[in-house]
């Protein structure tokens, strides 16, 4: 146990090293081949999944879809296999959030097997195109990537604020109205009021439920004016923080191999969050516009 432990605490070399620079560094050639390769393979998959869900084809080609779902699965749980094998730290990839997504993608097929009427979850797998942006993006992509999320963590007080004065408002709202329509006029109760004022307030509008006295559709008018701002102001909140957050700095998808953060610049030696000391690394850029590569940190190169 004791020299498990200690090999996956080593820094990665040799092929552990290699493998992990494919899989998980989609700036490097071979990288950016294995992500198109396997984004090529979840498409397959899900184009096979919505095939079978058509009665004709389902019927036609029954064995062959179901080979078909077996063989991507397997592949799918040799390349989750490798992700585990090739990084410091395999618990903490596996609850990572793309480690969660690959495991989700490999889940449903077995569980059908037991459950059948779960088939049609195998779907999740479209989740994992999300790694698309690890191959297509690069340093425009990532950057506003990167940009729009820490946009939204700054702004997730501001945005809970605002939540909470909007649902203040549906509430004493769809109050009033259950007061002034009442039961007669489809307000059978509060939470019925509430839903109606959720639905005006957000311009959506359903019909179901409609006030019939002059005083219910004066407030209706309200709420339906009152939306039209109150759509507006979590984008205005997030727009502004994005502003203000602009990033300057290129990124990449280099990787750390202590907390599988990515987004450090090519001649970065630590890592940003944890600290931890980075492999050598060569970047390559898919941008025609770049011609020469950064230097790569000091050290024997292992890319």
């Amino acid at each position: 146990m004791g020299s498990l432990e200690d090999s996956l605490g080593k820094p990665l070399t040799g092929w552990r090293l290699r493998l992990y620079t494919i899989i998980f560094e989609a700036d490097t050639r071979a990288g950016r081949l294995f992500d198109q390769w396997l984004i090529a393979v979840i498409l397959a998959s899900v184009a096979v999944v919505v095939l079978d869900s058509v009665q004709t084809f389902g019927s036609r080609y029954a064995l062959a879809f179901n080979v078909l779902e077996w063989v991507f699965t397997i592949a799918f749980t040799l390349e989750y296999a490798a992700r585990l094998a090739c990084v410091r730290h395999p618990t903490r990839y596996a609850l990572s959030f793309y480690g969660l997504i690959d495991l989700a993608a490999l889940l449903p097929t077995y569980i059908a097997l037991l459950v059948p009427e779960v088939h049609a979850l195998i779907d999740v797998r479209v989740l994992r195109l999300l790694r698309v942006f690890r191959v297509f993006k690069l340093t425009a992509y990532v950057v506003e990537f990167q940009s729009l999320g820490a946009a939204l963590r700054a702004s997730r007080r501001k945005i809970l604020v605002f939540l909470s004065a909007v649902l203040m408002i549906v509430l004493v709202m769809g109050t009033l109205m259950y007061v002034v329509e009442g039961p007669a006029n489809g307000f059978t109760n509060i939470p019925t009021s509430v839903y109606w004022a959720i639905t005006t307030m957000t311009t959506v509008g359903f019909g179901d439920i409609t006030p019939k006295t002059d005083l219910g559709r004066l407030i209706a008018s309200c709420m339906m004016l009152l939306g039209w701002g109150t759509l507006a102001v979590p984008t205005g909140i997030v727009t502004a923080e994005m502003t203000a957050r602009r990033a300057t700095e290129p990124t990449t998808t280099r990787t750390c191999h202590e907390c599988l953060t990515e987004g450090h610049l090519p001649q970065a030696n630590y890592c940003l969050h944890c600290g931890a000391k980075l492999p050598d690394y060569q970047y390559e850029s898919v941008s025609a516009s770049v011609s020469t590569s950064p230097p790569s940190s000091s050290g024997d190169p292992h890319v």
